[in-house]
């Protein structure tokens, strides 16, 4: 079975030593995708709506800003990949606050899915490796 590595320059550089995509057969794998803009890296914050004083403390914090980023972030890689929005059949939604940001999720989730609705698990976890509040984990089909 083939099993191919996918990078795109459309996408954040991953943060370690890892593929933005790997397609197995005709399933794609995507690694955790955050909502950092291409061009930046694990040391340039590059987060829509996030704003940090130089002790990394938030002095502006848009967690929209950031939901509508992580999934453009996932469109761009799916289609670097030959799929599409479309094509996804299960996510995996990691944010670092339930509680605050949760709702806010579900209501920009639902407008982005309105057709295609794949499975989706959502766990809160304390940290992620980069100063963002979500992270999503996708697989979709491609031909």
């Amino acid at each position: 079975m083939a099993n191919e590595k996918i990078n795109t320059n459309e996408a954040p550089k991953p943060v370690g030593l890892y593929p933005h995509a790997r397609k197995v057969g005709n399933l794609l794998f995507l690694s955790g995708v955050g909502p950092r803009t291409a061009g930046s890296d694990a040391n340039d914050s590059g987060v829509p709506g996030l704003k940090l004083d130089h002790n990394g403390n938030f002095v502006e914090y848009d967690f929209e800003a950031q939901v509508h980023s992580v999934f453009q972030n996932v469109r761009k890689i799916l289609e670097a990949s030959g799929s599409s929005w479309e094509e996804l059949v299960d996510v995996t939604v990691f944010l670092v606050d339930m509680k605050r940001d949760f709702k806010t999720f579900n209501k920009i989730y639902a407008e982005y899915f309105k057709d295609n609705q794949p499975c989706r698990t959502t766990v809160e976890i304390n940290s992620l490796p980069t100063p963002i509040a979500i992270e999503l984990k996708c697989v979709a089909t491609v031909q």
